[in-house]
């Protein structure tokens, strides 16, 4: 089956077994485009049996490809590596595949010997990115013909007493009038797309689109693709499809976790917010748009820019207006209202008695430095609703590692508690003390004591380190 000219490792039978182990299709073709070895994984990939491609050439294998859209073979003529590379093409069975490849070529002593072809699968991503589009274009029909759409969220839905928040809010409400850029920056699950779609409602676009992408949910090959559109024949498979861009004309496109974006896709999107023009892929004409770009990223974006995973020309042009929402355990007077807001909203949906959170719960809230941030406490009164039988959600009713924070009157009897102090201070020296013992107990290892809290790592390792700066201070 193997052609055995090309047979030339004595190692080769073990080399071969470690391939077949891999996740990834391999592919690796003789310097005539012969197939030598085709693993597993490429098999289920193509949906073909290994017999089907081994032994033969690349385009008897793959009749739907050409020597001109085959990047084996543009690496055998080329001898040049072709790095993450969408193709969509036909197996011998007529199945349509999609994959992102990496083909390499292989030398021995300078010679050109063969190439070999890392793909993965994204058919299925592919496929769902495509109905996402789809369904974006249906929502961008004349309102008459429009059913239950979803309601955007409003500046009014914002729930704080927070002075930050309300800063922020306020930031928010006059940079909804401009169409200018907009960074929203913050932790997980502090209300960032909230933000994003209460600029759009109260801006002079609330009747246009509102079109979201994840930068980090898909493939930088397939990303291209989704923002900017694609013209039939770009590549095997390729049809005239609106990108993102497109169909957000005259609204509002928001991109979330804008540091995960490829640098060579923010290069082409730095581009379109400078000219306002579009280019699809494989067409060399430009569409002028009219859009409105906000973008929100949970991490510094100039540590993001420092470690080179954001462009510093693109975070200088969608650096207009930066709006910081603050974590949640930085606005701990909003925890009452929020829980209180989340027992209202949910005990509907999940048909619980409970009125009220009992004060021993609030106090652990209080003293929780929530990492999820408001999306961590909404899931967790949601989790608790589900618990409780009567109309007070208690401690029991709360996930286990809230338990470990709860003040023992062993720990009480050890504290100077006297009016003259806030609450958020004495709830700090519990802390320190518990994490303390913890950490004594646990021959100051790090994960055993935070197994005893009952937190996590990342979270004991944060409170440890405000813990030293705080006595820095």
């Amino acid at each position: 089956m193997y052609r055995e000219e090309w047979l030339l490792d004595p190692a080769e039978e073990m080399f071969k077994k470690v391939l077949e182990c891999l996740d990834e299709g391999i592919h690796i073709v003789d310097s005539s485009g012969f197939t030598v070895f085709y693993n597993r994984a490429a098999s289920l990939l193509d949906d073909l049996p290994v017999q089907e491609v081994l032994g033969k050439h690349v385009l008897e294998a793959f009749p739907s490809l050409t020597e001109k859209t085959s990047t084996l073979l543009k690496v055998l003529k080329t001898g040049e590596p072709v790095k993450e590379k969408q193709q969509t093409y036909m197996n011998s069975q007529g199945k349509q595949i999609t994959t992102v490849n990496k083909t390499l070529p292989i030398r021995i002593k300078g010679k050109l010997i063969g190439a070999v072809e890392i793909a993965k699968d994204i058919t299925r991503i592919k496929e769902l990115s495509e109905k996402v589009i789809d369904l974006q274009e249906q929502i961008q029909e004349p309102k008459k013909k429009r059913h239950r759409i979803k309601r955007m969220y409003c500046f009014e839905d914002i729930i704080t007493q927070n002075t930050k928040m309300q800063q922020a809010i306020e930031r928010a409400k006059r940079v909804a009038l401009s169409s200018s850029p907009v960074l929203v920056v913050g932790e997980t699950g502090t209300g960032k797309e909230l933000f994003v779609q209460s600029i759009h409602s109260s801006s002079p676009r609330k009747e246009k689109s509102f079109v979201v992408q994840n930068c980090a949910a898909i493939p930088s090959t397939l990303l291209e693709s989704i923002l900017f559109g694609t013209v039939k024949g770009a590549f095997t498979g390729a049809e005239d499809r609106l990108g993102l861009f497109e169909l957000a004309d005259g609204g509002t496109l928001f991109l979330d976790e804008i540091h995960a974006m490829p640098i060579d896709l923010q290069a082409k999107l730095l581009r379109v917010l400078e000219d306002g023009l579009v280019r699809r892929v494989g067409e060399t004409m430009h569409r002028s748009v009219d859009v409105r770009i906000i973008v929100a990223t949970n991490e510094d974006p100039l540590q993001s820019v420092r470690e080179g995973r954001l462009r510093k020309d693109l975070f200088y042009r969608i650096h207009v207006v930066r709006i910081q929402l603050p974590p949640l355990r930085e606005r701990k007077e909003d925890i009452p209202l929020l829980t209180h807001y989340f027992l209202r909203k949910l005990k509907e949906k999940v048909n619980s008695p409970v009125e009220r959170c009992s004060d021993e719960v609030m106090d652990l809230f209080l003293q929780y430095d929530w990492p999820g941030n408001v999306r961590e406490l909404e899931h967790t009164v949601e989790g608790a609703l589900h618990l409780a039988t009567d109309t007070e959600l208690k401690m029991e009713h709360l996930p286990p590692h809230f338990a470990s924070l709860k003040m023992t009157d062993a720990t009480c009897l050890h504290m100077n508690i006297d009016l003259d102090r806030t609450l958020p201070e004495v709830l700090a020296e519990v802390e320190e003390k518990l994490i303390r013992k913890a950490l004594n107990t646990s021959d100051g290892k790090i994960l055993l004591a935070a197994e005893k809290l009952g937190i996590p790592r990342q979270t004991l390792q944060y409170k440890l380190k405000r813990l030293r700066m705080q006595r820095k201070s």
